[in-house]
C-alpha cells in the first residue's frame, strides 16, 4: 500500500505491479498509509484532517472519517487490530475503535505531533511531539506514566523494543536515544548523527538499533541490557574504567 500527495492510497499486487482496488481517495494528500495487522484493512491519514479505515480487498471506507482539527500524520493499527492511533498537527493523538470508528481517548502535547505508537501488548501508547518531548502513556485511562523525555530539537519518531520495555526516540536536535518505558531514565544514547535523526529501529532481539539521518547514513548501534534503576555510582565507575563517556 502507497500514499500520494495525488491526495490518494493505493493497494497494489507485489508480484504484479497491477492496482488490486479504486484510489482510496481523501480531499488532501495522504500523509501514510498501513496496513491492519491481518492485512484485511488500511489506515490512511491525511492533510484533509482526517484518517480512514478501509477494506483492502474492495477499497471501500469501513468507517466515517476520524477527524482532527490539523493535519493528521500518521494512523497505526495496534498489534491486535482492535484500535488506531492518530497523530496530528493539532497538538493531540486519538486513540479510535479501529471497526466503529468511535473516538475513545486523547492524548495531548503542547505542539505538533508527528508519531505515536502502541506498545507490543497495546497497554501503552508513545507519541513523539515537536514540543522536543516524547510521552509514555497508559492506553486505558489516558494518563502519562513518566516524565516528558526530552530532546534539543524536535521529536520525529518514537518505537518501543520489541519486548516492550524500551523506547526509542529520533529528534531534529541530530539525537536518537534509548529510554526505560517504566521509569523514564535515560538508558543509552545520544547516539549521534550530523544532521536530524528521522527513525530508529530496533532490532527483533532488541540488542540492537538502526537508525537513519538527513546526513545521508544509516547507522547500527549495539546497546547495553542492564536492570534498571541503575545505581547512580555505576555509571560514574563504568566511565572511569572505559575511560570515556
Amino acid at each position: 500500500v502507497t500514499a500520494s500527495v495525488d491526495k490518494t492510497a493505493r493497494v497494489w499486487d507485489a508480484r504484479t505491479g497491477q492496482p488490486l482496488t479504486a484510489p482510496l481517495q481523501h480531499q488532501n494528500g495522504v500523509e501514510a498509509a498501513e496496513f491492519s495487522p491481518d492485512g484485511q484493512r488500511v489506515a490512511t491519514s491525511s492533510k484533509d484532517n482526517t484518517a480512514r479505515v478501509w477494506d483492502a480487498r474492495t477499497g471501500q471506507p469501513l468507517t466515517e472519517p476520524m477527524k482532527h482539527n490539523g493535519w493528521v500524520w500518521s494512523a497505526r493499527f495496534s498489534a491486535d487490530g482492535r484500535w488506531l492511533l492518530t497523530a496530528s498537527s493539532d497538538s493531540a493523538v486519538r486513540l479510535w475503535d479501529a471497526h466503529t470508528g468511535q473516538l475513545l481517548r486523547k492524548f495531548e502535547h503542547t505542539a505538533i505531533v508527528t508519531d505515536a505508537q502502541f506498545s507490543p501488548d497495546c497497554l501503552c501508547v508513545a507519541t513523539a511531539s515537536a514540543d522536543g518531548t516524547a510521552r509514555v502513556w497508559d492506553a486505558r485511562t489516558g494518563r502519562p506514566l513518566t516524565w516528558p523525555l526530552k530532546h534539543n530539537g524536535r521529536v520525529i519518531f518514537v518505537e518501543f523494543s520489541p519486548d516492550g520495555r524500551r523506547l526509542a526516540t529520533a529528534s531534529r536536535d541530530g539525537e536518537a536515544r534509548i529510554w526505560d518505558v517504566r521509569s523514564g531514565q535515560l538508558l543509552a544514547g545520544p547516539l549521534k548523527h550530523d544532521d536530524w535523526v528521522h527513525d530508529a529501529s530496533f532490532s527483533p532481539d532488541g540488542h540492537r538499533v538502526v537508525t537513519t539521518s538527513w546526513d545521508g547514513s544509516a547507522r547500527i548501534w549495539e546497546l547495553p541490557l542492564a536492570p534498571v534503576p541503575v545505581p547512580g555510582w555505576l555509571p560514574e565507575l563504568a566511565e572511569a574504567l572505559a575511560a570515556q563517556r
